[in-house]
């Protein structure tokens, strides 16, 4: 194994030999003697991303099919080594770093899969940093796992998307275990200077506000659960309270009946995320500019209903919990295209030479 060969780097000798870059453009052109990759990279902006986030970054789902007892059938448990080995999460699918078609519903879009149509020269650059649980507490002890050389590799567009873990919790006494903001301050700090030491000159990051909760309760609680769909007798509110007697229950503050504390936990995710949006605008760093993106999901649920869907229809259905495999396809839409509006320079020129790129070496190698 060669280790000084990686997607993100900046090519070796132009890779007119090997492709030091894993982007799949190597070798020259016979007519004119220039390598492809200077001659369709150079000057192009080309940048990776990178996902620091939780389980909806991950992608966390539960194939309905196990517990949905209408559906099953002799195929139901066909990827459970799998699931269970990835701890239930399906990256290849996210919104940040989706690579393959989708085999668990929906479509797939990414921000990566954007990003690299924007710029083929970005081909295979994508670093999914996150974790089932994940929150501005505990990212430093896995932030390492991100790789980045500042002398050798390209910039990288870098989101933080801790949208719930830091007021969400199960314990009963839900409220006493939530992030404060002084807290998360401290935190984010702490992450964003550990980023401003890795990450090469040029890049972004992006912060995420937090996601309002309310919204499981307010289009799930009514509705049959899956495991009650065959007798019409296991709503998603006796589903939660299940889970809260089991101490298993993953948000209490927003997976409840009890609305003053589900408004409560959504009053400390805007006081968090507003911590974001003070960072965002204050701090300065060396090695990349700084953003915040609010309201992700409001705005995913307004354009799903724009085109006649219903909210719950982007939830995932077993946990009543996640996001699930529409609302990131949508997700990254959202975000690319307001981004490419407000901040066009976060994702460098749209490259001119992308069709010359497909023409001469097709999908690049592929996944």
């Amino acid at each position: 194994m060669n280790s000084s060969i990686y997607p993100g780097r900046s090519p070796k000798d132009w890779d007119s030999q090997q492709d030091s870059n894993c982007n799949g453009i190597l070798g020259f052109d016979m007519e004119d003697g220039l390598s492809y990759e200077k001659k369709f990279c150079e000057g192009t902006d080309s940048r990776g991303i990178i996902i620091l986030g939780d389980s909806a970054a991950a992608h966390f789902h539960i194939p309905p099919e196990w517990m949905t007892p209408l559906n099953m059938s002799k195929n139901s448990f066909s990827n459970l080594a799998l699931a269970i080995s990835n701890e239930l999460d399906w990256p290849q699918f996210s919104m940040y770093t989706g690579f393959q078609n989708s085999t668990i519903g929906g479509w797939t879009q990414s921000l990566y899969l954007r990003l690299r149509d924007w710029n083929r020269c970005n081909h295979r650059d994508y670093q999914n940093i996150a974790r089932n649980g994940g929150s501005s507490r505990n990212l430093e002890h896995f932030l390492k796992s991100m790789t980045r050389d500042q002398q050798l590799d390209k910039p990288a567009v870098v989101f933080y998307a801790m949208i719930g873990n830091d007021v969400c919790n199960e314990s009963p006494d839900t409220l006493n275990h939530m992030t404060t903001p002084e807290d998360m301050r401290a935190y984010v700090m702490n992450e964003l200077k550990y980023l401003d030491m890795n990450l090469p000159k040029g890049s972004h990051v992006i912060l995420m506000s937090l996601a309002d909760g309310r919204s499981l309760w307010n289009n799930l609680h009514d509705r049959y659960h899956p495991l009650g769909q065959l007798n019409k007798d296991i709503t998603y509110e006796q589903f939660y309270g299940f889970l809260t007697c089991m101490k298993s229950n993953p948000c209490e503050g927003w997976m409840t009946k009890n609305e003053t504390l589900r408004n409560l936990t959504t009053e400390r995710a805007e006081q968090l995320s507003n911590v974001l949006q003070e960072i965002s605008t204050s701090a300065k760093f060396n090695n990349f500019g700084l953003g915040y993106f609010e309201n992700l999901y409001q705005k995913v649920i307004a354009k799903w209903k724009s085109l006649g869907g219903q909210p719950w229809e982007l939830m995932e259905p077993i946990d009543g919990f996640h996001p699930n495999q529409i609302a990131s396809a949508i997700g990254a839409e959202v975000i690319w295209e307001e981004l490419l509006q407000k901040q066009p320079d976060i994702f460098g020129k749209q490259n001119p030479f992308n069709e010359e790129i497909v023409k001469i070496f097709g999908d690049q190698g592929g996944h």
